[in-house]
């Protein structure tokens, strides 16, 4: 494993948002849904598209809280242009899972 600096650590901008609308992909290669997310009033709402539909319902999402990266540059996927990148962890079947955190947070609230 490679070992880094915590400032490397620092650059990485992993907020928390909330999803506020999830629709279905159609155009992915892979099954995944579009996700808009509030990252709060400094961030504002991003879009990602997210390969989670092994493991949550579309009508579930909206409200979740999640964790994403909102500093990398944007990302064109198909007709996507993607804003941040929502994280997650793959389980033992491959199937990923969201990285969320464990109680209440303020939008946007950064990980420390």
């Amino acid at each position: 494993m490679e070992k880094i600096q915590w400032q490397d650590f620092e650059k990485v901008e992993l907020r928390v948002g909330k999803i506020i609308s999830a629709e279905i992909f159609k155009e992915a290669r892979k099954p995944a849904f579009i996700l808009k997310v509030d990252f709060g009033d400094e961030i504002g709402i991003r879009k990602s598209s997210a390969q989670i539909t092994e493991l949550y319902d579309i009508d579930d999402l909206p409200g979740r809280l999640v964790v994403g990266v909102v500093n990398f540059p944007k990302k064109q996927i198909g007709p996507l242009m993607s804003e941040c990148l929502i994280t997650g962890f793959h389980d033992k079947d491959g199937r990923v899972a969201l990285c969320i955190p464990d109680g209440e947070v303020p939008l946007g609230a950064k990980l420390c």
